[in-house]
């Protein structure tokens, strides 16, 4: 579960709002793999597609809690929605059990029984080949709970192909704070100036940015149900092939 402002609150209805207007024009990623030591990727919209997050978070737990509390679904929503927008960006936000805790509801359980939703993204097991091919060290770095992170990797089966795994909650801070970078470098030692991130939403990036992260990249389209939307800061991509051709 990642922040509200692009993940969550409303994120289909705010997209197609968005795809009205113009998508700023793509920046080209610029980078040599030779540059690369370490590749640092997030889960969420970036490798998986977001949609099952959108769905679970603003229909099914919506429908579930409204049949509970005998609300009508907009009017379960509409609480819900403000409940996530009050965390977002916060440890909080992504923790089942905080959320299972306040709203009375098994989340991880609701998630297994909606995980067929669960889908890896076009050409994302592809770029993990290629990155092995060329002898990159590969972690996953996700404000996930550790509770989601098992489901998703049990269901995916992504996970072998990564050195390491970190969950925020193991930093301390969600992604979007700088300090969680720095406590993220001590934790893997990794040289930032040869690090490439890809992430999905701007926060992290920005926050990545602040700290000195030496290659960002952002993905455009997190779900199959949204429209490609460029980031007019970061050289992005829509899929992970883009990635791999030409660039050895």
């Amino acid at each position: 579960m990642n922040t509200v402002n692009n993940e969550t609150m409303t994120q289909e209805t705010k997209e197609t709002q968005d795809s009205t207007h113009d998508s700023p024009a793509q920046i080209q990623p610029d980078f040599s793999w030779d540059e690369i030591d370490t590749v640092l990727l997030d889960m969420d919209g970036t490798l998986l597609d977001k949609y099952f997050d959108d769905h679970f978070w603003e229909e099914y737990v919506p429908k579930v809690f409204a049949e509970i509390h005998k609300l009508t679904p907009p009017e379960a929503r509409k609480q819900l929605l403000a409940r996530y927008k009050r965390v977002e960006s916060t440890l909080q936000w992504c923790d089942l059990d905080y959320w299972s805790e306040q709203l009375g509801l098994d989340i991880p359980e609701l998630k297994c029984k909606i995980d067929h939703l669960i889908q890896v993204h076009p050409y994302v097991i592809d770029f993990l080949k290629f990155l092995r091919e060329i002898g990159k060290e590969v972690h996953l770095v996700t404000n996930a709970h550790s509770k989601t992170l098992e489901i998703k990797m049990r269901k995916t089966e992504l996970g072998p192909w990564f050195d390491r795994i970190v969950c925020a909650e193991e930093m301390g801070e969600a992604k979007e704070q700088p300090i969680f970078w720095e406590r993220l470098e001590e934790h893997l030692g990794y040289n930032k100036s040869r690090t490439l991130l890809a992430d999905d939403t701007a926060k992290v990036l920005h926050s990545a940015r602040e700290y000195g992260m030496g290659h960002l990249i952002f993905v455009a389209k997190p779900s199959s149900r949204i429209p490609v939307k460029y980031s007019d800061q970061y050289p992005a991509i829509v899929t992970f092939d883009e990635l791999i051709k030409g660039r050895g």
